[in-house]
């Protein structure tokens, strides 16, 4: 892929989730301006790796990589069906405008993977960094994918202020319980 194309599907997907976000971005200090960040990040890996993600597809960094995506699949799915099952999303108790639908939980959600780790779907979009950037792992996809997981660990505390805001005492014994992103260490 030539650089002309790459910039335009940058500038393409740069501005599709600035639509998709653009209620978050409003407000810097809200979680979704960060996760903003981070995926204009994970975009910027996928599209400069675009030319070699099926090459070699048994090469251990592909092999690498497919897992990491697989996990990232996975963490997902986890997390936003178990959200949507327990969470009862509902406006009318939380207003953040910022929010989306799925995010506005009125019941906290601390079972399943939520018992092990509090940010499924932030983890989600680090392993699909760091899967997208071990396709080819240079000094600028690396780079991106360091970018990637600092933002979404700012994502994480931003977004915990809000669940303590809203949720008080029983979120602190959550936390308590739970870790962020890897079960039992971090």
């Amino acid at each position: 892929m030539d650089n002309g194309m790459m910039a335009g599907l940058f500038v393409i997907g740069t501005l599709l989730l600035t639509a998709i976000s653009w209620r978050s971005l409003r407000n810097t200090a809200h979680h979704g301006f960060t996760r903003w960040l981070a995926w204009i990040g994970i975009l910027a890996i996928i599209i400069l790796n675009a030319d070699v993600w099926f090459v070699e597809r048994y090469s251990p960094p592909q092999i690498l990589s497919w897992l990491l995506l697989t996990l990232s699949i996975l963490s997902v799915a986890l997390g936003v069906l178990q959200l949507k099952l327990q969470g009862r999303a509902q406006t009318g108790q939380r207003d953040d405008a910022a929010l989306y639908a799925f995010e506005r939980t009125t019941v906290l959600v601390d079972n399943g993977i939520y018992a092990l780790i509090r940010h499924p779907m932030y983890l989600s979009l680090i392993l699909l960094a760091w899967g997208a950037a071990a396709k080819d792992a240079t000094w600028l996809t690396l780079g991106l994918a360091l970018f990637v997981t600092a933002c979404l660990y700012l994502t994480s505390r931003r977004d915990e202020k809000e669940c303590l805001m809203f949720f008080g005492d029983a979120y602190v014994a959550y936390m308590q319980r739970s870790k962020r992103f890897i079960p039992w260490l971090w």
